[in-house]
Order: structure tokens, then C-alpha cells, then sequence
């Protein structure tokens, strides 16, 4: 009885030692489990499911082996792969969650999300969010050729690394009465969500009553995943080496 989160890993043709991370992952960590749950940024780019590319189809596939097996797949769009549709869902047999859900995780109701949204102090990042995840907006950008997509995201995103470079830790990080409201908001005491790339256990107060928040961590450096089970919860990592375990 094992349930498995992971977030951030931003998978890239130009990275193939977290390509490699992960496919090994995927093979063997995920043997016997209960559930995936991918909880955003799995993508450093994801520019629309019709981008047909070797590197995609290769991720796809491993998910396709994953899901055809028996075992569920949970997806829940990051900033950086908001744009991940049906057609994915339908080539993998991934399933995609709103970007606030509530899970049974063995018997504790768990609000599951990407992270970003809890980030209210970077205000900037806020707006640019609401555009981008306009439906309009989206529905004229699927509507140029990839290759012009693929420009406008590479330039996006380039933007975006020196715009964080310009701010403070905290902006960047989630802003505590925003992460009580939530819980509270949704009548949950425990929180897992990826974005910050800070991965801890965190205790804290949600009504009085004890509550816990765990930040899954980024894949640049080495995996990262937390493990779930009836006994409790533990973030591990997994190194980028053929016997990658820790």
C-alpha cells in the first residue's frame, strides 16, 4: 500500500539525465503501488499535446505502460505545463485533476495542488498567471503554428528566469495565511504541493487544530519523491545514475 507524488521534475530533451531519472523511476519504483500523482511542471515546456516530438513520445509511452498496467495516474497542471490537454490524457491514460483536489490518502483528507497559486506575494507572477490561463488567450495561441508556440514559450520562459533572479526568497515562496486559508477553505489538514522547490515537512495550525504541509521537491539535481503509506509520509531522493537509489 504505497502511494507516490512527484512535481517539478521539468523534463526536457535538453536534460537526459532527469529523462533518465525519471524512466528508471518509472519502471521500478512504481511496481505494485496504489497511485501515481504528477502534481505539475512535469514539462520545463509544454506548448500543446500536438507537439509530436521523439523526446514526448518517449514520456508518454512510459505513462502509457504505467496506466495500461492497472495502476491510476493522477496529473495536476504546474505553471510551466498548464496547457497539457485531452489529447495527452487520451494518448497516456493520465488523468487530469482540477488544480485544487481533495484526495482520501489513507484515510486523511489531503488537498493536493502544484503550489502556485498560494504564492500571492509575487504579485507579477499573479497577473501573468490569470493571462496566460485565460480562454481566449489560449484559444488564439493553439490556433498559430507550433513553431511559432514553440518561440513565444522559449522567449516566456527566459523571461521568467530573469525576472526570479531579480526577486526576494519570499516573494517566491508560498505566503503562510494563504496556505491556512486554503486548508481551511477546503476543511483539510494536511497539504502537498510542489512549485517552490523547497522540499520539507512543515507542521502547523489550521482552526486550532494541528495541520502539515509538504513540499515536494525539484528534479534538477537529483529525483525527488514522496512516498506514501498507511504508516505515514517521507520525502526520498533518487540520484541521476544507473543505480540511482539513495
Amino acid at each position: 500500500m504505497t502511494t507516490l507524488f512527484i512535481s517539478d521534475l521539468h523534463l526536457s530533451a535538453d536534460r537526459p539525465d532527469i529523462t533518465d531519472c525519471f524512466l528508471t523511476f518509472m519502471k521500478e519504483d512504481t511496481k505494485g503501488i496504489d497511485a501515481l500523482y504528477v502534481l505539475g511542471d512535469l514539462f520545463e515546456m509544454w506548448i500543446g499535446d500536438d507537439d509530436d516530438s521523439p523526446f514526448h513520445q518517449q514520456i508518454k509511452t512510459a505513462f502509457r505502460q504505467l496506466t495500461d498496467s492497472g495502476i491510476p495516474c493522477y496529473f495536476i497542471h504546474g505553471n510551466r505545463d498548464f496547457l497539457v490537454g485531452k489529447r495527452f490524457s487520451d494518448e497516456t491514460g493520465v488523468q487530469l485533476l482540477p488544480e485544487h483536489t481533495v484526495i482520501d490518502l489513507y484515510g486523511k483528507p489531503t488537498l493536493i495542488l502544484h503550489g502556485d497559486t498560494l504564492c500571492t506575494l509575487d504579485e507579477a507572477y499573479q497577473r501573468y498567471r490569470k493571462k496566460v490561463h485565460n480562454r481566449f488567450i489560449q484559444w488564439l495561441f493553439f490556433r498559430l503554428p507550433l513553431a511559432w508556440r514553440q518561440n513565444i514559450g522559449e522567449k516566456l520562459r527566459s523571461n521568467s528566469g530573469m525576472a526570479n533572479q531579480a526577486k526576494r526568497e519570499d516573494v517566491m515562496d508560498v505566503t503562510p495565511d494563504e496556505v491556512v486559508k486554503i486548508m481551511a477553505q477546503f476543511g483539510v489538514r494536511a497539504m502537498i504541493h510542489g512549485h517552490t522547490h523547497r522540499p520539507a515537512i512543515h507542521n502547523l495550525s489550521v482552526e486550532n487544530q494541528p495541520a502539515v504541509r509538504t513540499v515536494l521537491g525539484d528534479w534538477y539535481d537529483h529525483g525527488s519523491v514522496l512516498v506514501c503509506n498507511p504508516d505515514g509520509n517521507q520525502l526520498e531522493t533518487r540520484n541521476f545514475a544507473e543505480s540511482y537509489r539513495t
